[in-house]
């Protein structure tokens, strides 16, 4: 079992988040969506087994946190850093790591993750990037991921470089399309048409129709 899964997110607030899904959607309804997501991402971390799990969040947390989850604040800097305090903030033990962009993502996916036979492990984008990291310690996390520049077509890719280089044993986990564009989200629909993401993302069919 994991000791700890991480949630790292944005509080979902119009113009703060999944800003590439404008002008495709308002401002508002990109944070409806957001926030859906954050919620599907959420309901797969609490059915997956771990000893705890972590919010790290960046932004108010009332109306977000589960309950039973513990709750950190992301510090200021870039996304690299938060990732690394993230880790330090869950404490000893395997932990691992998803952000709020994969609400497909299921909990079998996350349980995947073998720590007693990889040092770490990667779920790799479509995009270049990452949707997942975990370490078998904690104390990996740090000198693996600050300095990796983040959101990059080859964010991914320098990652695991980075992992080999230390010498860590990497699990790769499934890959999972990142919503970022209008298209993404669409093709994730697709994938889970019972979800809260679906149903925010049907509630803006008629601008999805007009941009077309």
């Amino acid at each position: 079992m994991i000791e700890t899964l991480i949630v790292i997110a944005k509080v979902p607030v119009a113009g703060r988040v999944k800003t590439r899904l404008v002008p495709a959607l308002t401002a508002e309804q990109a944070a409806k969506v957001a926030g859906a997501a954050l919620a599907d991402t959420l309901a797969a971390v609490q059915a997956t087994p771990a000893r705890q799990r972590l919010l790290a969040f960046d932004g108010d947390d009332a109306g977000w946190l589960p309950a039973g989850w513990r709750f950190c604040r992301q510090p200021d800097g870039g996304l690299d850093r938060r990732l690394a305090s993230a880790f330090d903030a869950a404490g000893p033990g395997p932990a691992l790591l998803v952000g709020m962009d994969t609400p497909q993502v299921r909990s079998a996916q996350l349980a995947a993750f073998d720590h007693e036979h990889y040092d770490a492990c990667l779920g790799l984008a479509p995009d270049g990037g990452y949707w997942a990291i975990g370490f078998r310690d904690t104390r990996l996390a740090t000198p693996a991921i600050l300095g990796i520049s983040m959101s990059t077509a080859h964010t991914g890719a320098d990652q695991l470089r980075r992992m080999k280089r230390l010498g860590l044993r990497v699990q790769f986990l499934d890959e999972l399309r990142d919503v970022d564009t209008i298209a993404d989200a669409c093709e994730v629909a697709a994938l889970i048409p019972d979800s809260a993401f679906t149903a925010a993302l049907a509630e803006t069919r008629t601008s999805l129709i007009a941009v077309r």
